[in-house]
């Protein structure tokens, strides 16, 4: 049974490299290390890709969090090195075409609810976040939901009916529309209040 509940944060860059590893492996920086020191096997990991803003991938860790600066992703400050790591198993692995829009999902994650509406993407600035239970399901059950769209029978003669694509979700239903600006702002100082509201 899963302790905590992840969010990991890369690049596009990055997340292109976590995904020649075949999500297989996750590290993040020195200034992540206790967050890092809590993850356990069947912790669950969601990935989301800053600057498009999209969850791609679901995941569990496998192993405890160890050392090795062996050189992997692409760091973009000398105290990047992505020491810290655990080892994990995909068990969602969305299509691009797939991918979930955070401008239309995160507004209603209670994990967002301390910024005011318009700035919800300063909550996901940084590498490493522990996300309430309820917040993972919610984005995991989409990715579920898309992904049995894959194995809708296709459309094999005039009397059958087209395959039907998976609805998106409606932007209607979100509390507030956010602005790709606001994820390049600087993270805010204080890593360890998400902590502190994940388990509240």
């Amino acid at each position: 049974m899963a302790r905590n509940y992840w969010m990991l944060v890369q690049t596009a860059e990055n997340f292109e490299i976590s995904k020649g590893l075949g999500f297989t492996l996750h590290g993040v920086g020195p200034k992540y290390r206790k967050r890092a020191d809590r993850m356990q096997p069947d912790d669950r990991v969601l990935y989301y890709v800053s600057g498009v803003n999209k969850w791609t991938v679901a995941a569990t860790i496998t192993s405890k969090s160890f050392e090795d600066n062996a050189p992997i992703w692409k760091s973009y400050s000398n105290r990047d090195d992505f020491r810290h790591r655990v080892k994990i198993q995909p068990t969602i692995i969305l299509q691009e075409s797939e991918y979930i829009d955070a401008m239309i999902l995160a507004p209603r994650l209670s994990y967002v609810k301390k910024w005011v509406p318009d700035m919800w993407p300063l909550a996901f600035v940084g590498s490493l976040h522990l996300l309430p239970q309820a917040d993972f399901k919610l984005i995991e059950d989409e990715m579920k939901r898309l992904v049995s769209y894959r194995t809708k029978p296709l459309w094999t003669g005039p009397n059958s009916k087209p395959a039907e694509s998976a609805p998106t979700l409606d932007v209607h239903n979100s509390t507030a529309t956010a602005t790709e600006q606001a994820s390049e702002i600087a993270e805010p100082v204080q890593a360890d209040e998400e902590e502190q509201r994940a388990s509240a």
